[in-house]
């Protein structure tokens, strides 16, 4: 799920154990220290009723859980639509919708889980078995779905009784848990689903301690305390406003003046500001995610369909030639970037895997080294003339493009000419799924499993590959690492992929964020993971 493109190193250490127990010349290492202990919350006592609202970074895409991908959507699923399974305040994975762990067979290939009972849906039907089924084979076979990578390995789901469903594997899916935990997770009234049809995001009917009420394009999503949720004595607040305020000192202003209670993505430039008012807090996670940008090698029929070969003014050495690609990469200086755009608040990355994580190594933290002359070394082996032009989609808000700017001048020195598209959020998203791109500026919020910042996106024809690429050594590399249960052997396989990853340079990894939250010091039970995602369930208005 792409993530806001201004938003790491990923705390995820205790749920992807959980999980697992169910490198070439002119480059570096990447390293990191430990992740920050623990998620940022407010255990102060809360009173019951009241409206809060939320300022969002940018506007949601569909409401749908089987066709969303942006982090800011996640946020308002946390609110409407929970999963089998989520994580708790140290990553660790837990029920939510299941009744329990998902029992695996000796052989891997066979997963029994426990549906939770007495669940009420926000339309009043119940929660069973056969809603999980119609849902996760929702999310398998719709058109256009962006949960079709993530269940890949799923071969059928059938009902065993109404309170267990069985899933029958291809293989053996290690991540299949922390998949579970995300909108692959997320269960949908059946009854919602047959009346809504193709529409289903126009009116989202899950299990939540809220419901969904109304929303304004580009304005605004209301959601209202749900009577039929199955904790809703823990719910205080009687309605939650999601604003949408792109720019972000529009969002901080309004957070200020008390406009807004909560602010999902302050920026870098305001965080000592918000420090040092005594009437806010900040809150602070490290993110599972990265920020990078994605390259068009061959997406001329749109996401998920077989790469072609792109067309005027799409087509250019940038997609046919890897040192190209390598010599753009090589012009980056990420440390800079870092310094100049957020302060020194972020951590330079170049790849998908946080140096936290236990299926790390040196391969995986690989890193090349800013060097424009080696750049143009590249560029002459390649024989294109330069300045190489080539065109970069970036969200239209300040912070972007200070980062667009900055990515210009240092990729000049590398032979490029980079001009810049600033482009509405969620239009950005149609724009570049069509394939109408070059580069995109785009980033990850994150998975506590490494399979989920990984396969989407480099899986041939996965469905959030929108640079599409293929490679059928990543796409063998991929298999093996979902299926092996020793994490020594997942910790080499990745290692591997992503070695082949700098080599064909599909995407550029830049740097890992901080999740960081503002919030009226009016309001307390705000919690905030290392998912990212404001968690208003227990929240309310200080008593």
């Amino acid at each position: 799920m792409p993530s806001r493109p201004t938003l790491i190193r990923a705390a995820a250490v205790p749920a992807l154990a959980a999980a697992l127990a169910l490198s070439g010349a002119g480059c570096s290492s990447i390293k990191s220290g430990a992740p920050a202990a623990g998620p940022s919350s407010d255990n102060r006592a809360v009173r019951n009723g009241g409206t809060l609202t939320v300022a969002l970074s940018a506007e949601p895409d569909k409401l749908d859980p089987t066709l969303a991908r942006t982090l800011v959507g996640r946020t308002v699923f946390n609110a409407i639509c929970e999963k089998l399974y989520d994580v708790d305040a140290k990553l660790n994975v837990v029920p939510q919708l299941a009744a329990a762990l998902p029992q695996f067979s000796s052989d891997g290939k066979t997963v029994t889980i426990k549906v939770r009972s007495g669940v009420k849906f926000a339309d009043g039907t119940p929660l069973d078995a056969a809603a999980v089924k119609a849902s996760l084979d929702r999310h398998m076979t719709l058109s256009g779905s962006a949960r079709k990578t993530e269940l890949s390995s799923v071969a059928s789901v059938s009902v065993t009784d109404p309170a267990t469903v069985s899933i029958a594997l291809k293989s053996p899916f290690v991540p299949l848990t922390a998949v579970l935990a995300d909108r692959s997770g997320m269960i949908m009234s059946p009854a919602a689903l047959k009346s809504a049809g193709a529409n289903f995001g126009t009116n989202p009917v899950c299990v939540g301690p809220f419901k969904f009420a109304t929303r304004v394009a580009q304005d605004r999503i209301e959601v209202v305390k749900d009577p039929n949720y199955y904790d809703a004595a823990k719910v205080h607040l009687d309605k939650v406003v999601y604003r949408i305020i792109a720019d972000a000192t529009t969002r901080f202003n309004n957070l200020r003046s008390g406009d807004a209670d909560v602010l999902d993505t302050v920026a870098t430039t305001d965080v000592e500001a918000l420090k040092s008012d005594p009437n806010l807090r900040l809150l602070t996670s490290d993110s599972l995610g990265y920020q990078g940008i994605t390259v068009n090698l061959g997406n001329a029929n749109g996401v998920g369909k077989p790469a072609g070969t792109l067309a005027a003014p799409y087509a250019g050495p940038l997609a046919t030639n890897a040192k190209v690609r390598q010599a753009f990469e090589r012009s980056i200086d990420r440390a800079a970037l870092n310094t100049v755009v957020f302060g020194g608040q972020f951590t330079p990355a170049c790849g998908p895997i946080s140096a936290a994580s236990p299926l790390s190594s040196d391969a995986a933290q690989a890193c090349p080294k800013h060097d424009p002359a080696a750049a143009k070394q590249l560029l002459a082996q390649a024989g294109v003339a330069t300045p190489v032009k080539v065109s970069m989609v970036q969200a239209n808000d300040p912070v972007e493009r200070r980062l667009g700017e900055a990515l210009q001048a240092q990729v000049k020195e590398g032979g490029f000419d980079l001009q810049l598209q600033p482009t509405e959020f969620s239009a950005s998203l149609d724009q570049t799924d069509a394939g109408k791109f070059q580069l995109y500026r785009i980033g990850w919020s994150g998975r506590i499993d490494p399979d989920g910042n990984i396969a989407s996106f480099v899986q041939t024809q996965g469905s959030q590959n929108i640079s599409g690429y293929s490679n059928p050594a990543v796409d063998d590399l991929l298999s093996q690492a979902r299926a092996a249960p020793d994490t020594a052997k997942r910790r080499d396989l990745y290692g591997q992929l992503i070695t082949k990853l700098h080599e064909d340079v599909p995407l550029m990894y830049l740097y890992r964020a901080k999740n960081l939250t503002g919030v009226s010091s009016k309001v307390a039970g705000v919690q905030v993971y290392g998912d990212g995602l404001i968690r208003l369930g227990a929240a309310g208005f200080a008593a």
